[in-house]
């Protein structure tokens, strides 16, 4: 089950997108050998709360959602986990307050120029 992420910072107004993504997802197929049949990958990052028993009844419960509403087999269903630390929560919260303060510099910077 190939599943292709594209990110870029190409502005995407007016382009055709879903043509590119389609001929890109044939590619992959075709190059790797794997079906184009509709599945579908997903990640579930928690800081806590997450365990072999919650972590089946997470993949069941979202897997029969897909099923019914995407006509995704279960099959074809992937779900990655990631029990995140709170140390790496605060690491990142640290991260964003630094930012907004650089961003208030700027702003008032800018306002004195």
């Amino acid at each position: 089950m190939p599943c292709l992420n594209l990110s870029t910072n190409v502005n995407l107004e007016g382009v055709d997108t879903s043509s590119i993504l389609s001929e890109a997802t044939s590619t992959v197929a075709k190059l790797i050998g794997k079906p184009e049949a509709p599945a579908a990958y997903g990640e579930l990052v928690s800081i806590g709360g997450l365990n072999a028993e919650v972590n089946k009844k997470l993949s069941a419960a979202v897997a029969d959602i897909l099923s019914t509403k995407l006509s995704v087999p279960k099959s074809r269903f992937f779900l990655k986990f990631f029990d995140a630390k709170a140390s790496f929560s605060y690491l990142l919260g640290v991260i964003g307050s630094i930012y907004k303060v650089f961003n208030i510099i700027q702003l008032m910077d800018n306002i004195i120029k």
